[in-house]
């Protein structure tokens, strides 16, 4: 039974759907006789960039369990289920506050500087305080961070991680890292070869409860033309459901982890990868209990070090910079275009119709899923879109549309900046620019292609080849100065100029709208 409402209450705390934290979501000195909760599902927020049913769902099955929580805690909440018109978080709350009247409005830092400056701008409408308390489910608070990135041209997530490791005292052996080194990079990135990837679990994820099979047909009713396959809905969107998928992954695939973590294989989808960025970045899921069940399967001897470091430089390190770096640099960060990107996304990356079986796998996977991993995203999916030249804002737009685990200031750092370098370098050194002949090391995907990986001109030639060697010609003056590109500007100028102008030409013939 749902508690009573306070008719007038002092203070409204809201939470958004990306902040179900069961542990901490109580203040210390919250009344339920005049304090309130307040949620809601709006329909902007699967609409401002066209979501991908399985985000959808993730999120609202996720928030209507959290909201059966409260209602059996007797936390005094407000909760607004997903109706047949258009709404907006701040339009949903302007109606409450001008009935309600709080003095107070208080909220979690949110991870999306649009909805952040949307409710805050409500709030002041109705002349009540507005309050943003720290998120304490990340490991280093925005303070720490700015006073790590003071003084500092650029940012780079190496001295970064290596900071964190010291203070939380993960993978340490007195003032010096475990094994004698702070990454093992060059241990991690293994392809399959040719007799393909060993046995990964056949069953991953969970299935649908009753409460999330009532969003799911929701959604389905709601978003009938939005991507994704909810038959295949695996995602966790309760704590114990994220509990059990950290408990799989740590068993039966973080001893691969490490080795494979960069090679991809057709209509192999999830293979070693823990599938925690989505209840992670919903709260589900504490990322120190997630950094101590990798850290004691090393020390336990269940899983190798260059798996385990590996994996929890994704969580300590690269997770806890890229949140820093989006809330130091926002709302600039979201439209820089240090390459002047001028070009449309192509549809193909709605469809996944393309001849490239590279993208058209990776493509169709995300649209069908919401799944794609790191690889996947980086070195194919946002590899063409930078040697494209596709505008940072569209790409990134796509990538929060479409992927399960995203929210804004997670995805507009990996996308504007590493992706992308369309932030000039505060994130990277340099462009994550590469032939198809990557992606064929990496993969199988080229086995099947009609396209050959080293050919950069003519009928069989590699898009990704004709664009990569364009990439570089286009961007002459504007990179030929960075250090990590000088021995592909050499490759560059090697090039005749009959051979630039056939690149160029097929380039061109790329970009243009079939």
């Amino acid at each position: 039974m749902p508690a009573s409402i306070p008719s007038a209450p002092h203070r409204l705390f809201v939470v958004l759907g990306d902040q179900l934290d069961y542990q901490r979501f109580l203040p210390a000195d919250f009344d339920p006789k005049t304090d309130l909760f307040w949620m809601a599902e709006a329909s902007e927020e699967s609409t401002h960039v066209r979501s991908n049913k399985h985000r959808i769902v993730c999120f609202l099955a996720a928030m209507r369990h959290f909201r059966n929580h409260l209602n059996d805690g007797q936390i005094p909440l407000l909760y607004h289920e997903l109706d047949k018109g258009e709404s907006s978080l701040s339009g949903l709350l302007g109606q409450d506050l001008k009935q309600l009247k709080p003095r107070l409005v208080s909220v979690v830092k949110p991870g999306d500087y649009r909805v952040e400056e949307a409710l805050r701008k409500t709030v002041e409408e109705h002349r009540a305080k507005w309050e943003v308390r720290e998120d304490e489910h990340f490991l280093c608070t925005q303070a720490e961070f700015e006073e790590h990135a003071q003084g500092r041209k650029s940012l780079r997530m190496e001295f970064f991680y290596r900071e964190m490791r010291r203070k939380h005292d993960v993978l340490m052996d007195g003032k010096d890292p475990v094994g004698g080194a702070w990454n093992f990079d060059k241990e991690n990135r293994e392809s399959f070869g040719k007799q393909g990837p060993p046995p990964s679990p056949m069953v991953r994820g969970c299935s649908p409860d009753a409460l999330t099979q009532e969003v799911i047909d929701l959604v389905n009713q709601r978003f009938p033309d939005h991507p994704g396959d909810l038959r295949q809905f695996i995602w966790p969107v309760t704590p114990q459901q994220a509990e059990d998928a950290l408990t799989q992954f740590i068993e039966e695939c973080l001893p691969c982890f490490g080795r494979f973590q960069d090679a991809m294989w057709t209509d192999e989808y999830t293979l070693f990868h823990s599938l925690l960025g989505s209840p992670i970045n919903l709260r589900l899921l504490d990322p120190r209990k997630v950094i101590e069940a990798a850290e004691q399967a090393y020390l336990q001897g269940s899983a190798p070090l260059p798996a385990v470091e590996g994996f929890i430089r994704q969580i300590l390190g690269w997770r806890e910079y890229v949140r820093g770096i989006y809330h130091l640099r926002m709302p600039e960060y979201r439209e820089m275009n240090f390459l002047e990107a001028d070009q449309p996304l192509p549809e193909f990356f709605w469809t996944g119709e393309t001849d490239m079986v590279c993208m058209k796998s990776c493509l169709k996977q995300v649209l069908d899923t919401g799944y794609g991993h790191h690889i996947q995203r980086l070195m194919v999916i946002g590899l063409y879109s930078l040697l494209h030249g596709v505008r940072p804002g569209e790409i990134n737009d796509w990538f929060l549309a479409n992927y399960v685990d995203a929210v804004d200031w997670v995805t507009t750092p990996n996308v504007v900046g590493m992706s992308q370098f369309a932030d000039g370098g505060i994130m990277a050194s340099k462009p994550y620019s590469a032939t198809g002949a990557y992606i064929d090391r990496m993969s199988n995907y080229c086995k099947k292609c009609r396209f050959q990986p080293k050919e950069s001109t003519g009928p069989d030639a590699c898009p990704f080849t004709t664009l990569y060697w364009d990439f570089l010609d286009r961007h002459r003056k504007r990179l030929g100065g960075n250090q990590r590109l000088a021995m592909q500007m050499r490759n560059l100028v090697r090039l005749s100029e009959e051979k630039l102008a056939e690149i160029r030409k097929g380039a061109d013939s790329l970009r243009r709208p079939s």
